[in-house]
């Protein structure tokens, strides 16, 4: 029989369930933790499942359920409630064995068996445009904790961030810096109100000159606007205007090309690697690491994109419309059909994304994720539309949505847009209020629930911050450790039994859950779960630390509530690892 609690219920219902309907010994059989600690430590509604087949009534299966359970040491009472639940309480003995494996198994407890399972998570993939702002960072604490809990939990996770360093937006940023730099040089440029407009901007054009002089210099103003329309009036929002904006920016980003030639090319990769630099810095400093970094210009450079749309043409999704080639994706349930290669030969960024996702599948993982920002919910339907008309199966992959954290300073809402310049960074954020209350706070909500990030309440030291309130109970327990000054080894030799008080088996009891939790968070792809946990951990510690006395005169007892109190400390500071938090020792 299985040493997990759970599991061994299991097992003592399944040998009644034989007894009382053989025909449906294979029934599954769930049991959850009741909400409510007065409905016991699991409930069933085995008995609810089958009266329906077995026309009997549920309470009178539960009941005979029950006469048929086997006799076993684990189970302290039983209860039939409501409708036909069966609500199940623990022998205390059975609580409190969980502190033994927590102190033999250390970092290890609640760590899954490793499935084999290969898992591509895709996260963050923030345009190398600008500094990373603070709705970014919620994607990436997000995917961080999500990675870590897939490894945790038995998947071979490999982390993956996708370069946009081929489109549009790229050549928006070279033109940006190479105006700035030509302001640098006397050149001055009405400054495109589309264009990128923060101080990061005129930093690079300032490092660009100082490295290089004037080699992107030599030319007037009149050469870098010839043929542009001119700009609209700066209030003016309507569609006309828009349009007139971007084309006098798309004339800019063509004569850029042509004055500056091959050095285009230079500027263009200056800008993107001083971005893409700061952006991979400011991850490393938030502990977001990734194992491969994929650039979008590398789908082009190998022939995939041409490939990806051949494929689709091959399988008759393709048609041709006003010279430009069209992907059927109203056929795979997307509102319209849309472009993947422009009149002009040019290849949408929907066609990279295609191809980034051929290549996703070619490299043979089992389940490849996607994180991406809620505003993308419509593109869901077209990749997978696509996956599916390349003939492969779109089950496979999974699209997990992150509302973008909204920040409060002062109580105003702070703006975060890059093309403006006015944003607030990631890292200022980090700067301000720690990497620790960072991180938490953006796991506190369920990732497509909308989050207001509360910088008073993240600074504070106070019992209302819930990251505070961890670290603080892991903290006291490091401290009650020291003032013993014993070896925590020798407490997995404690008589357990000397732990009998309701705090103390309530405790156990929690510690208990973390194997099933770190389970289902893994399959639910909810981190917050664990935020959830640890919060309800370290109540239940305070509860209990502030109720009793840890170090009593009694050694028998003194050993048992350190042995717990030691247990409680692994679980608090493992849970806070996946997250991507700390576990200081003092506070």
């Amino acid at each position: 029989m299985s040493a997990d609690p759970k599991a061994q219920l299991a097992d003592l219902l399944r040998a009644a369930l034989k007894s009382v309907a053989p025909e449906l010994a294979d029934t599954a059989i769930h049991l959850e933790r009741p909400k409510q600690a007065g409905h016991g430590d699991f409930a069933t509604n085995l008995a609810l499942q089958l009266a329906k087949p077995l026309r009997r009534s549920p309470r009178d299966l539960a009941a005979k359920l029950l006469d048929e359970l086997p006799a076993s040491p684990l189970v302290a009472t039983t209860e039939i409630a409501g409708a036909g639940f069966i609500n199940f309480t623990l022998a205390a003995g059975a609580k409190t064995a969980v502190v033994g494996e927590v102190l033999a198994r250390g970092e290890s407890f609640g760590r899954g068996a490793r499935s084999g399972v290969k898992v591509l998570l895709e996260f963050v993939s923030a345009n190398p445009t600008g500094p990373l702002h603070v709705g970014h960072g919620r994607g990436a604490a997000y995917g961080a904790s999500l990675a870590s809990v897939l490894g945790f939990a038995g998947c071979d996770v490999t982390r993956e961030y996708y370069i946009n360093d081929a489109g549009r937006q790229m050549d928006i940023l070279a033109l940006s810096t190479w105006l700035r730099y030509l302001a640098l040089h006397g050149v001055e440029v009405a400054f495109p109100p589309n264009a990128y407009q923060g101080d990061y901007v005129v930093a690079m054009a300032r490092d660009l000159r100082d490295a290089h002089k004037d080699r992107f210099a030599g030319f007037t103003a009149a050469q870098v606007v010839d043929g542009a329309p001119g700009l609209p009036v700066a209030d003016r929002k309507d569609d006309e205007a828009k349009n007139q904006r971007e084309e006098h920016l798309d004339v800019l980003i063509a004569n850029a090309k042509r004055l500056l030639g091959e050095d285009y090319h230079f500027v263009h990769g200056f800008a993107l690697n001083e971005q893409l630099g700061d952006g991979r810095e400011d991850l490393e400093e938030f502990g977001v690491h990734f194992d491969k970094w994929f650039s979008e210009k590398s789908l082009f450079d190998t022939g995939l994109v041409e490939r990806a749309v051949a494929e689709l043409e091959r399988h008759g999704h393709v048609y041709l419309q006003d010279g430009a080639k069209w992907f059927r994706s109203t056929a795979f349930g997307d509102e319209k059909d849309r472009v993947v290669q422009r009149d002009n030969g040019l290849y949408t960024y929907f066609a990279s994304d295609i191809a980034y996702h051929l290549n996703k599948y070619e490299r043979g993982f089992d389940r490849i994720i996607d994180i991406w920002g809620a505003d993308h919910h419509g593109y869901i339907p077209r990749v997978k539309g696509a996956i599916a008309a390349l003939g492969l199966p779109p089950e496979k992959l999974e699209v997990a949505l992150v509302q973008f954290a909204v920040l409060y300073r002062n109580g105003q809402k702070a703006a975060m847009s890059t093309r403006s310049g006015e944003f607030v960074t990631l890292r200022e954020l980090r700067r301000e209020v720690g990497n620790d209350a960072c991180r938490f706070f953006y796991v506190l909500r369920k990732s497509d629930q909308h989050l207001d990030f509360d910088l008073d309440l993240a600074k504070s030291q106070s019992n209302e911050n819930p990251v505070y309130y961890v670290q603080y109970a892991h903290a006291r327990v490091c401290s009650v450790l020291q003032q013993w000054g014993g070896d925590v080894a020798e407490l997995a030799a404690a008589d357990l039994g000397r732990l009998e008080n309701e705090r103390e088996l309530a405790l156990c009891a929690r510690l208990g859950s973390f194997p099933e939790l770190i389970q289902n968070a893994a399959a639910d792809y909810a981190p917050h779960q664990i935020a959830f946990y640890l919060k309800d951990l370290a109540g239940e510690f305070h509860s209990w630390y502030n109720a009793e006395r840890m170090l009593v005169d009694d050694e028998g007892l003194r050993v048992a509530r350190l042995a717990l109190a030691a247990a409680v400390r692994w679980v608090l500071a493992t849970g806070l690892a996946l997250l991507g938090v700390s576990a200081p020792e003092t506070m």
